[in-house]
């Protein structure tokens, strides 16, 4: 009866070009990094906003697991990364499975810088792209880490 239910959720899977494996790496990494405690307040004459980038900035640029996230990230093709763009989106709740191209065709239509730098800055990066993944019928119980 489990292999039955199996090849139903296979056959419901909405097909996608990038490698839900590598996918499934930048989750992980995405939870380690998450789970790192937060930097200071800003001081008293800087702008909260501008510290926010500058600290983030900082943080990832010097945190090796922020390293390989944005090195896998940038290690993908441009038409991969829109894809994992659009399954943050779709994890996030702005588009549905159903919306699935038209999320994909919108990632490679509004990029216009570093893919790595915008999900990095992404909180709760790791949930988004698994319930992406899990909305486009691919679970990660089925993926080796």
């Amino acid at each position: 009866m489990a292999a039955k239910r199996r090849s139903v959720e296979v056959a419901e899977r909405v097909p996608i070009e990038i490698d839900p494996e590598t996918v499934y790496f930048i989750v992980l990494k995405a939870r380690e990094y998450d789970e790192k405690d937060e930097l200071g307040e800003p001081g008293p004459d800087e702008d909260p906003a501008e510290e926010a980038i500058s600290r983030g900035m900082r943080y990832y640029s010097d945190d090796p697991v922020a390293q390989e996230i944005k090195d896998a990230i940038d290690n993908l093709n441009d038409d991969h990364q829109a894809e994992l763009v659009a399954l943050m989106w779709i994890g996030r709740g702005d588009y549905t499975a159903e919306d699935w191209k038209e999320a994909a065709r919108t990632a490679r239509e509004r990029h216009t810088g570093p893919t790595s730098e915008y999900l990095l800055g992404e909180p709760m990066l790791g949930d988004y792209l698994e319930e992406g993944l899990s909305q486009l019928g691919y679970s990660v119980e089925d993926m080796e880490p």
